[in-house]
Parts: C-alpha cells; sequence; structure tokens
C-alpha cells in the first residue's frame, strides 16, 4: 500500500500555497483560513509558500493581493515572504518557488540516477497526435514511453546536455497494489496505479510542476498536514508515488470541500464576486469574512453562527469538517456583516467608515473630485441614525450622503401622492417654515412638539406631514427617524430644502 500517511505528528506545520495568477479567490482563502485556525488550534505555525513555477500564468500585482488579502483578515504567517519583492521570514526559505530552482534540479537528478525521471524529447505535435489516438481507440490518455523505449538512458542525457529541449517525466512503475491515501475528512481514497500517466515533474523550460515542487517543498520545509482543496485530490497518487520514490514519509492529508453558489454549482463569477479583495470595497468587515468562511465546510453545531476569532481558534478541528460541498449564501454573508456593524461601537464604526465616506464620488466616496477630511463630530451623530440600517460600509455613502449635500436631487419626486395637492403641499410647507424659522434652540424635543402641534392645527395626519417632510428633506421615500434627522442636519439645512421644494412646486 502506498501512501500511509502519519499520524500523529508534532509539532505541527502546515502551509499555504497559492500560485500569483490572478486575485486570490474565497476558495483560496477559505483554504488559508482552515490552515491557519488549524494551526492556531494545535500550537503550531503556518507557512506560506509562493508557488510561482508557471511563468507563463503570473499576473502582475498577485503576490500583493495575496499579501494584501492575508493581512486584511488578520491571518498572519509564521514563515513566508513579507514583501512582493521576495523577502522572507523563517529558516526554510526561500518561500518563492521560483527562487528554489537549485534545490528541485539536485532532487531531479537524484531520481533521474535512480531511473525514475527521464528524458522525453517528444514534439508537442507527437504528443497530441498521441492523445487524438488514444481517443479514437477509447484508451486512458497516457504517454507511450516512446523516448524510454528508444533511447538508452546515457543517449537521453548527452542530448539534454546538448541543449535538445526536453521534459523530465516520472516513471510510473506497473504494481498490484493500490495507491491508497489516509485523507483525515475523506478516509481511505484508493487508485489503480496502472492507469496513471509518466507525468511531467521538470517542464521545459527548467522549471518544476507543481506535483514536484510541492513534494519537494512540503518535505524539506517540515511540513506535517496539507490542508487543501477538493480538487487537488485527484492530483495525490502522483504526490504519494513522488514521496515512496525519494523515500519520504507523506504528511497527512485533508482534503476541503468544494464551495458551491446557491444553485448547489462550483462557486464562479457568476454567482457574484469570488475576489476576496473585492469584499473589502464592498464594505465587508474582516472579522465577518473570518466568521463566515469558516463556516464553509466546518461547524461546531447546527445552531452557533457567530464566533470571535478567540473561539474559532479554540473550536476548530477537522473531524468537524464535512465532505459535502459548503454554500456560499451571499445574502447570508451581508446579514451576517450587518450584525456585526451593528454590534460595533459608534468610535470603531467611525473609524471604519472614513475610509470609505472620504472617497472621492467616482470610487464611491462623497467628494466631488479630492479627497477631504469629514467633520468626525458631525459624521457620530450621523452613524447613530444609521448604524441599524446599514448592511455594508459602502452602503453610508448612499445612506449618509443626505447630511452633507447642499442641494437634495428631487428629480423623480412626485409630490401629488397620497391625496396631497399642490396647494395642499405649498401651503403646509409653508406653515413648517414658518415654524422652523421661529425656533430658537434647535432640540430634538422641540423639533417633535413644534411637529405634532403643527400637524393638529393643520389638521392633517401626523404620519402624512412628516411622510410629506421626509420626502422635502432627503429627496427619498425613507429615511433615519425624521425627528433625529432633522436634528442632526440643524435648522439653516433643513429650512434651506424646505424653500428649496417650495421654489420647485412655486414654478410648477
Amino acid at each position: 500500500m502506498v501512501g500511509e500517511s502519519l499520524q500523529s505528528i508534532s509539532p505541527v506545520r502546515v502551509r499555504f500555497a497559492p500560485s500569483p495568477t490572478g486575485s486570490p479567490h474565497i476558495g483560496n482563502i477559505r483554504t488559508a483560513l482552515f490552515n491557519f485556525l488549524f494551526a492556531r488550534a494545535n500550537n503550531g505555525k503556518m507557512i506560506l509558500r509562493i508557488e510561482d513555477t508557471d511563468q507563463g500564468r503570473k499576473s502582475e500585482g498577485a503576490v500583493e493581493e495575496i499579501l494584501s488579502s492575508l493581512q486584511w483578515l488578520g491571518i498572519n504567517w509564521d514563515e513566508g515572504p513579507y514583501d512582493e519583492a521576495g523577502g522572507s521570514a523563517g529558516d526554510y526559505g526561500p518561500y518563492f518557488q521560483s527562487q528554489r530552482l537549485d534545490i528541485y534540479n539536485i532532487h531531479a537528478n537524484n531520481l533521474i540516477d535512480s531511473g525514475l525521471l527521464y528524458h522525453c524529447f517528444c514534439s508537442s505535435e507527437r504528443l497530441d497526435q498521441l492523445r487524438k489516438e488514444n481517443q479514437l481507440l477509447k484508451q486512458p490518455i497516457k504517454y507511450d514511453r516512446h523516448c524510454l523505449k528508444t533511447l538508452d538512458k546515457q543517449k537521453r542525457v548527452q542530448l539534454a546536455e546538448s541543449g535538445q529541449p526536453h521534459i523530465l517525466r516520472f516513471y510510473v512503475r506497473s504494481q498490484n497494489e493500490l495507491i491508497v491515501l489516509n485523507d483525515i475528512i475523506r478516509n481511505d481514497v484508493s487508485w489503480d496505479p496502472n492507469l496513471i500517466d509518466d507525468f511531467i515533474a521538470i517542464k521545459s523550460d527548467g522549471f518544476p510542476t507543481y506535483h514536484f515542487a510541492n513534494v519537494v517543498d512540503d518535505h524539506l520545509m517540515n511540513i506535517t498536514h496539507v490542508l487543501r482543496a477538493e480538487e487537488w485530490l485527484s492530483s495525490s497518487p502522483r504526490h504519494l508515488l513522488l514521496y515512496q520514490a525519494f523515500g519520504w514519509k507523506a504528511p497527512n492529508f485533508a482534503h476541503l470541500p468544494m464551495i458551491l453558489g446557491t444553485d448547489r454549482s462550483k462557486l464562479s463569477k457568476r454567482h457574484g464576486s469570488t475576489a476576496l479583495l473585492e469584499y473589502r470595497k464592498k464594505g465587508l468587515l474582516p472579522e465577518t469574512m473570518i466568521n463566515f468562511m469558516a463556516l464553509l465546510g466546518w461547524a461546531l453545531d447546527d445552531k452557533t453562527e457567530f464566533f470571535s476569532y478567540h473561539e474559532l481558534v479554540d473550536s476548530f478541528s477537522l473531524d468537524r469538517v464535512t465532505k459535502s460541498g459548503a454554500i456560499f449564501d451571499f445574502d447570508k454573508l451581508n446579514w451576517m456583516n450587518g450584525a456585526y456593524i451593528r454590534a460595533l461601537s459608534i468610535d470603531d464604526l467611525l473609524e471604519r467608515s472614513l475610509p470609505y465616506l472620504e472617497r472621492t464620488f467616482i470610487d464611491g466616496g462623497l467628494h466631488d473630485d479630492v479627497k477631504r477630511p469629514i467633520d468626525k463630530e458631525y459624521l457620530r451623530q450621523i452613524l447613530v441614525l444609521v448604524q441599524e440600517r446599514i448592511k455594508t460600509l459602502d452602503e453610508l455613502t448612499y445612506m449618509t450622503s443626505i447630511f452633507f449635500l447642499d442641494i437634495v436631487d428631487y428629480e423623480g419626486v412626485e409630490w401629488e401622492q397620497n391625496q396631497w395637492t399642490i396647494d395642499d403641499i405649498k401651503s403646509s410647507l409653508e406653515s413648517v417654515l414658518s415654524e422652523f424659522r421661529s425656533i430658537n434652540s434647535w432640540e430634538l424635543g422641540v423639533i417633535e412638539k413644534t411637529l405634532r402641534t403643527l400637524a393638529e392645527n393643520l389638521d392633517v395626519k401626523a404620519g402624512r406631514l412628516f411622510g410629506l417632510l421626509r420626502l422635502v428633506v432627503t429627496g427619498r421615500p425613507s429615511s433615519p427617524p425624521l425627528f433625529q434627522m432633522l436634528h442632526v442636519l440643524g435648522k439653516k439645512r433643513t429650512c434651506n430644502r424646505v424653500e428649496a421644494v417650495l421654489s420647485i412646486i412655486g414654478a410648477e
């Protein structure tokens, strides 16, 4: 039996090893989070390793996004790179695979010497033709070992040393035993080795494949547990064969459940944004994302949904991770974020709000052209009114803009509604304006008493008058509580808006 993994190893060392081929998405970061929680729960260490051997797919700025995503969530690695340039901290570096080519070459040469890696010079055209023939014959798509059969080892080495383009393939020996992985989450999973192709270990550009590099690195970095996405389960037999070829013990493996959309298909862009940092732009809190992602495939019980960081660390274990796919529900995420926002102190909410509100309008903020600071005391009063109504921080721009506008947008407002005529509206607002101007102390209680008394004097239902005034002050059918809103807006701004509407309806 190939692939008997370690059952108890101390100290725990895990790794998160993303490829810098684009923006890190929810699936990537969920994997990072589970590794992080497992390490912290077991007093272990988490290593961050950048698997950048696929140079053709490397994306500009992707490493920076990976680091920023983890840092935003507070997923702090113990060893690994601390900047995009390759600076690193730890005893097992470098932590960029592109800087470890000499290490891979040494281990590749060891397997060449033992006959378990061999040079392959077949052109892409020949391999394509072979693939088509296999498909026509409905046979497994496997390399036919042409170079191994037609060239002896000495000739293959000579051709490689002369500069002939080539790759290095792993020789998968025929055997009667199944390759068995004892997965922590999925128990025993087995494969027939005779169906496995002689896979590529070193590419023609001299860079290792994922299969070869991650096995070498995991061994040399003393990784004890590999927690990775379910999609890598099918690669496991290749990795176990490499461990066997090197004479190394394999680490423990745990393949995490797939993340699905609400339609139970694999989560993708058609379900909504999957890039992690998009959620920061949308105004999701990092603690919300940590809590929500922890529940994508793990649960303490069937009722607990909210966890602090320390509660997650204390509770996390792999035996509570499910095999079945985890549903990513965007509505639930927003609901949870709203609950976290409501739990914030006003001062905390204020500090978190400023980066969103002080942006320019084109970036989703309040300002037309340049970023400008906001009066914190004024904003504090506003946040008290809207905190219960928002689910994400980027909603604050819309919610709070009515408190900063000099001119309200009344486009599309239908004034003649709820049995109000233009004459009724004009008459009522003139009375409101007169009463407001006469208020010497613009206090909450005074504002409320004035408006309720006025409604009685006008013989108008208070709700109708208040609804009209809300529309006048905001241009919107709904808003924060009316009296508190008027108090925060102030007498001058409130009166200006009543005057503006009187001017509009007077011209109609």
